[in-house]
Parts: C-alpha cells; sequence; structure tokens
C-alpha cells in the first residue's frame, strides 16, 4: 500500500469513529449518558490514533515532503492542514474536559461534551475532503516515486514508535465494537 492510500485507508477508520462520536451525542443529547470507558476509548483514539499517529505521519514526513517539492506552508494547503490539526487538539482537550466535570455530575458538562463533538466531527470531515481532495492528489503528482516510497517506511516508524505494536489492530477492533453497539 502506497504512504498515501495509507492515510486514505486510516481517513476511513477515523470517519467510522466520527459517526460514533455523533451516536454518543445524540444520546446526551436525550439525557443517556454513554458508558464512560466508551467515551473514553473514543477520546483514546481521537488523541493517540488520529492526533500522534495519523497526524505526526503528515507532520513529520508528509509535510516536510511537500516543502522540498516546493509547496509552501505558509499560505498554503500545509499550512491550512497544520491550523485544523491544532483545532482538533483543542477540541480534544474541551471533550476531555467535560468528561471530567460529567463524570462529577455537572449539568452543563453533557452539552459542551455534544458540543465539542460534533464541532471536532465537523472539522475532520472538512479536513479529511481536503486532504483527500487536494493535498493527498497534489502529494502524488509533485513527489517522486522514491520519495513515496521512503514516506510508506517512515509511515511504519511512526506506527511503531508513536503508538506501538498491535495498537493499530486494536483500534480497529474498539472502532468494530463501538460500531455494533452506537451504530447497529
Amino acid at each position: 500500500m502506497s504512504a498515501i492510500d495509507e492515510l486514505k485507508a486510516e481517513h476511513q477508520g477515523v470517519l467510522r469513529v466520527l459517526l460514533i462520536l455523533e451516536a454518543m451525542a445524540r444520546l446526551l443529547e436525550m439525557g443517556r449518558v454513554p458508558e464512560k470507558a466508551h467515551l473514553e476509548e473514543a477520546l483514546d483514539f481521537l488523541r493517540v490514533f488520529v492526533d500522534r499517529c495519523h497526524h505526526g505521519k503528515e507532520e513529520e514526513h508528509l509535510f516536510p515532503a511537500l516543502e522540498q517539492a516546493g509547496v509552501p506552508r505558509q499560505g498554503g494547503p500545509i499550512g491550512v492542514m497544520l491550523a485544523e490539526h491544532e483545532q482538533g487538539r483543542g477540541l480534544v482537550r474541551r471533550m476531555a474536559q467535560a468528561l471530567s466535570r460529567l463524570e462529577t455530575g455537572r449539568a452543563e458538562a453533557g452539552a459542551e461534551l455534544t458540543l465539542a463533538g460534533r464541532q471536532y466531527a465537523d472539522l475532520l470531515r472538512q479536513h479529511i475532503h481536503k486532504e483527500d481532495n487536494v493535498l493527498f492528489p497534489m502529494a502524488e503528482a509533485k513527489l517522486a516515486p522514491a520519495v513515496l516510497e521512503g514516506l510508506a517506511e517512515s509511515f511504519e516508524e511512526v506506527e511503531r514508535r508513536r503508538i506501538g505494536p498491535g495498537r493499530h489492530e486494536a483500534f480497529h477492533a474498539m472502532i468494530e465494537r463501538l460500531s455494533d453497539t452506537y451504530l447497529g
């Protein structure tokens, strides 16, 4: 699998988790709190897989390769992607803080968790669309085959270093389990 195909495949898992997150938000709106462990697993996926692993591959390897190929960081797609990564991190922090408050029984915490979760889902859907339809085709056009091969190897190293052996598979199992629970 090419480096770009790997990133696109990861997007499919992220999109499923966004559906799960939105299903949890609907439960919160109805006054029902999803299982705490499920909420924590979803947040762990967002922090570890999406941010540390997926965004790590992009920030440490893909974006620098694109810059070397002449794609500007400032005022171009790389700068937009980096800004959106930061926005996403802020929204995940808000969700985590709201979850902590929800556990202490604070009434507004469910609404905040729902709002931040929906904002995150909207942000990531738009972000993924831009990457899949603008940034990744640009990368495939501008980067030499040898560079793309090197990215695939670098991505494997990021995964080993950032999330550890077997964690990718464990996240996929978690997605399936939570999909069964929340998406029917």
